[in-house]
């Protein structure tokens, strides 16, 4: 299981690069923000009761093909991201562009009481709702709660 969140931090990490150089996304419209913030928050409501399939119903196409099952998916994200499966609080930073992708930086509060910021990677769907295509974890420097 261990080669397989190396694995995937590798591939999210090759596909955008590191996230050094964000950039404002001061060109997109009030309803894609919303629409997007609604997005991750409804994934993490979703983790809090440890409902798989509808934490893994908001994960893009792509990521839904990774993983196959929403055990799996499950499985990676309470051994490999418990910021994100059990926060103590949750702020959205900013959504920002990274080489032509929006990303939504949140900042969480992990179980350990140590600070950090979630990259989400956020993809249109064809339909024009928004699916969440990848998450990077950056644990913040001298932050405790």
């Amino acid at each position: 299981m261990r080669a397989l969140i190396t694995t995937i931090a590798l591939l999210l990490l090759l596909g955008g690069g590191a996230f050094a150089k964000l950039q404002a996304a001061g060109q997109t419209p009030a309803t894609d923000r919303e629409a997007i913030i609604g997005v991750i928050q409804s994934q993490l409501d979703a983790f809090q009761p440890d409902n798989g399939p509808l934490a893994f119903s908001f994960a893009s196409p792509g990521i839904k093909r990774m993983f196959q099952t929403s055990d799996r998916f499950m499985e990676t994200v309470i051994q490999g991201y418990p910021p994100v499966y059990r926060p103590q609080s949750i702020q959205f930073v900013r959504l920002v562009e990274h080489h032509g992708r929006l990303v939504q930086v949140v900042q969480l509060t992990g179980p350990d009481g140590l600070g950090y910021y979630a990259y989400y990677t956020m993809e249109r769907q064809s339909d024009g709702t928004w699916k969440i295509d990848g998450c990077m974890l950056e644990k913040l420097p001298g932050f405790s709660a």
